[in-house]
């Protein structure tokens, strides 16, 4: 069975609504999963945006979301997470907060990629980490990876 990330407000490489983004009211989107491979002790979500500042010419990727230990157990996310699953914590994203900040590109379309990971441990906590701190300490426990790409072009 595949490791599949899917969203039921938005379709793979299609466009992410205006109430995920700082547009609307830069709310999580939900988000299911299946296909957890057997060894899996825990999960981590990055998402990210390789297009910034401007898709025609990207000089960073932007990161909107990080969280890791999430529970095996866990299938998916709701709307709009303000309870993290049991044992989750979380990263710092390129605005230097935790937690979710949804699209809001200065220019253009961008790509915005959500990649679930499948760890084989549990992390330590990180305190905070950025999502290099959080790929470092990933490096040799994935399992497996799941990823949906949504995109956005703001309205104003």
């Amino acid at each position: 069975m595949p490791f599949v990330l899917e969203s039921p407000a938005f379709p793979a490489q299609g466009p992410i609504p205006l109430l995920y983004s700082c547009e609307g009211k830069d709310v999580s989107p939900p988000l299911t999963w299946s296909g957890v491979p057997t060894g899996t002790q825990s999960l981590a979500l990055i998402m990210d945006d390789p297009d910034a500042p401007d898709p025609a010419a990207p000089k960073m990727t932007w990161v909107h979301w990080l969280l890791y230990n999430l529970p095996v157990g866990t299938a998916g996310l709701p709307e709009d997470l303000h309870a993290l699953p049991p044992g989750t914590l979380q990263g710092l994203n390129d605005w230097q907060r935790v937690g979710y900040g949804g699209p809001c590109p200065p220019i253009g379309t961008h790509r915005y990629f959500h990649k679930l990971y499948a760890l084989d441990t549990v992390l330590a906590d990180l305190k905070l980490p950025t999502k290099a701190q959080l790929e470092s300490a990933m490096r040799g426990h994935v399992l497996a990876q799941a990823e949906l790409i949504g995109t956005y072009l703001k309205t104003r």
